[in-house]
């Protein structure tokens, strides 16, 4: 029985628990994105970048437009991080 595999209960929990990593992926693989956007981008005007951090909570796309800002101080700022842009 120590060797035997382990079958998922259900059909339904194999299809939760893939959904699962899947969404974990997504989450990390954009949030990845948008922290080498703000910390280490070749360019303010990164189109994806710039999607990516409009559409976070405020307390981060503010945290990423000082990292921009900091990087690129004579830029003009990209789309969500001048004042009345989200």
């Amino acid at each position: 029985m120590a060797g035997e595999i382990q079958r998922p209960h259900s059909r339904t929990a194999l299809a939760v628990t893939v959904a699962f990593a899947i969404l974990i992926a997504g989450v990390g693989t954009i949030g990845w994105r948008w922290y080498s956007y703000v910390t280490a981008g070749a360019s303010p005007y990164d189109e994806v970048g710039i999607e990516v951090n409009r559409r976070l909570p405020e307390s981060l796309r503010v945290w990423g437009c000082e990292r921009i800002k900091d990087r690129f101080p004579r830029a003009v700022p990209p789309y969500g991080c001048q004042p009345g842009q989200v």
